[in-house]
């Protein structure tokens, strides 16, 4: 319990109505972290209002200038009957139209921005992270059945007579019970529109959760209750600060025998330095788990068991009732009475600036599994959560806003958004609810179809509206594509869409003209920061029978193209086998399943002893310089660029030591080139 009592004092619901500027409510609202629902209906309607006038007074100019121009048009009437020049009066009139038409485009660009603003406020745009076997993909499921995407959650584990995972597409995720590949689902719910990103399971795939992690606003931190902070949960959770996302914390399993609530509440302030605020209080756990108390209302909810894949039935009680003892078994009831009484002691609500930052965490219990919480969590994150905010960029100034201040330090030249000498472009950020489309391109799935053989490109809205049909520029290439295909994901189910807004992931069948970390546009030019490539710790070549060479190259481009393995090859030219590089063996096994599985193509694998993988920054040059270097290979990646793979970081730090000043810089991770 160290460092538990150090929170803010509580505050009372007046002054916590005061501070947040919330006003009065007529509910039972006190929880600043939980934002009033009649507070934050006045503050959107206030907005609304605020972009209503503003497109009134748009209205109104245009109305006035189609006005003059009638006015205009009179006139020019009366000066021909009275004999002037026929030429003047076709002036006149072409000048009357041309007015008129740019009273109609100023109409219909305050109409598309306030459209825009609109549907960027109701998107929510999330990611969950947790350490394998959290109940990722059970959490998933339902949050897609209360939401009302699907009727009925299917099961994780490999059963003959259950239904798989929505979100678990491949053939081998559905045997196996975990998630392997990325996958984006989007689906309405009260009024916003979900955008869920959903990661893979395995600390194998950790490179692909982070590039997820770059489409995402906000990340969901799923927390196994009996478990508590395990190792993947940590690379996950410095992955979202990093990113500097808001985090929200779901502890699940409290249907099996769990740490007490305060416990993992001190493990993420000792060990992430994250203060959490309880939204929801299990009400026992294992066997005896039987429901949740709701902070923001004072209320009990105790469930009930439904069916397999059926959402929960629930009963409400207010915290003082007297028909609670009578329900829930003494012992757990009075333990209750405690907890809240000493939830109230450890500090006041976090305002949504804290929640926004990362700072503070909105913290819930529950179990996915029984469908016990996930109600409440669904509802509280709606309002919670982050809408669509800007991103940094570099490019043309006439899209992006000047980076504040304290963003300064951290752009990569220390630019301070000004243009620099010579430049006609700046670093600064891109707001959501620009009228110039931009998008990024996140992941690269081949075979999602295997009867199309296609690859599809996911691509996140960053800003301004998308429509099918739009022609883009890849800037990474300069290529203009037209998107005449979109479609809106769900797990492996796609439908066309006709239009998108920031927050929206979209997929767009991948004709090879992107590659991941892609920025496409249309209008003014801008580029997002490229993804990296972090280094691989496993090495292998991967090899078929001589009578496959044709399906067998087919596959390799197809699969490694996705980024979900990186591949290196031999400097030697007479060594044609790609070099599969990974973070943990179960890409390996994946690889070679999807081979078999997608391409009719068995494959074999060679391991190569190597460990530590470094670019060389100074090219080829800088590794003719070194010449020989002890247990060390050099291989060269996709783009032709040298690779250092060492055999343990003995030899890395051997190879430093000896020819560190001829090498130059070596770096872990590795960015695309620029064309």
């Amino acid at each position: 319990m160290r460092g538990l009592i150090g929170h803010r004092p509580f505050l009372g619901s007046s002054q916590l109505q005061n501070r947040a500027g919330l006003g009065q409510c007529s509910g039972s609202c006190r929880v600043a972290a939980i934002p009033c629902p009649q507070a934050q209906q006045q503050r959107l309607r206030l907005h609304a209002a605020a972009v209503d006038a503003e497109v009134q007074q748009q209205a109104e100019a245009a109305t006035q200038l189609e006005a003059d121009v009638t006015q205009h048009s009179a006139a020019a009437a009366g000066s021909h009957e009275s004999e002037q020049p026929s030429s003047t009066g076709s002036a006149d009139t072409a000048a009357a139209a041309g007015s008129s038409s740019d009273g109609e485009n100023a109409r219909a660009a305050a109409e598309l921005a306030r459209r825009i603003a609109a549907e960027v406020a109701r998107r929510r745009n999330f990611a969950i992270i947790s350490h394998p076997d959290a109940g990722k993909t059970t959490m998933t499921e339902k949050l897609l059945l209360y939401g009302g995407a699907i009727h009925e959650a299917g099961e994780v584990k490999a059963r003959a007579n259950a239904r798989s995972a929505t979100s678990d597409f491949m053939a081998l995720e559905k045997q196996r019970g975990i998630s392997i590949s990325s996958t984006a689902m989007t689906w309405q719910y009260q009024g916003s529109c979900l955008n869920l990103l959903d990661t893979p399971g395995h600390q194998d795939f950790s490179e692909d959760t982070y590039r997820t992690l770059a489409a995402a606003d906000n990340a969901v931190l799923l927390v196994d209750g009996a478990k508590g902070i395990e190792p993947q949960t940590r690379k996950l959770f410095a992955v979202a600060r990093l990113r500097g996302l808001p985090v929200f914390t779901f502890v699940n399993k409290m249907d099996r025998p769990a740490l007490n609530g305060f416990e993992i509440i001190e493990q993420l302030e000792k060990e992430f330095g994250l203060q959490s605020y309880p939204v929801t209080w299990p009400i026992g756990s294992g066997d005896r788990f039987c429901g949740v108390y709701h902070r923001p209302s004072n209320k009990v909810l105790l469930y009930a068991k439904a069916g397999r894949g059926k959402a929960a039935a629930s009963e409400q009680y207010e915290l003082g009732d007297p028909a609670l003892a009578g329900i829930i078994e003494a012992d757990l009831l009075e333990q209750l009475m405690e907890e809240v009484e000493l939830l109230q002691i450890l500090g006041d609500e976090p305002s949504a600036e804290e929640i926004a930052s990362g700072a503070v965490t909105p913290m819930y219990f529950g179990s996915a599994f029984n469908n016990f919480g996930v109600d409440l969590f669904l509802q509280s994150f709606i309002s919670l959560a982050v809408p669509p905010r800007p991103a940094k960029a570099k490019g043309n100034p006439a899209v992006l806003a000047a980076l504040e201040p304290s963003e300064d330090s951290s752009s990569s030249n220390g630019s301070s958004g000004s243009k620099a000498a010579g430049s006609t472009s700046i670093e600064g950020t891109v707001s959501p609810e620009s009228t110039h489309f931009s998008g990024l391109v996140f992941k690269l799935q081949a075979n999602m179809d295997p009867k199309h053989r296609d690859k599809v490109a996911f691509v996140r809205v960053v800003s301004g509206k998308f429509d099918k049909g739009m022609k883009v520029k890849v800037a990474r290439t300069g290529r203009v594509v037209s998107l005449s295909r979109p479609q809106q994901m769900f797990a492996q189910s796609r439908a066309t869409v006709q239009e998108g807004f920031a927050g929206d992931v979209i997929g767009l069948t991948n004709p090879g003209a992107f590659a991941i970390g892609d920025t496409i546009y249309a209008g003014p030019e801008l580029s997002f920061p490229p993804i990296p490539s972090f280094s691989p710790e496993l090495f292998a070549y991967l090899r078929c029978a001589p009578n496959q060479k044709k399906a067998f190259a087919k596959g390799v481009e197809g699969l490694l193209g996705e980024g979900a393995v990186q591949v290196l090859y031999s400097t030697d030219e007479y060594i044609t086998d790609p070099i599969l590089a990974a973070v943990g063996q179960l890409q390996f096994e994946v690889v070679q399943y999807r081979m078999k599985d997608e391409y009719g193509v068995d494959t074999s694998l060679e391991p190569l002893s190597f460990c530590v993988a470094r670019w060389v920054l100074g090219g080829w040059p800088a590794v003719e310089r070194a010449g020989r270097m002890f247990n060390t290979t050099v291989v060269k990646d996709a783009y032709g660029r040298p690779v250092l793979l060492f055999r343990n970081e003995f030899a890395f730090n051997q190879v430093i030591a000896e020819q560190g000043e001829k090498l130059g810089e070596l770096s872990a991770f590795a960015l695309p080139p620029d064309s």
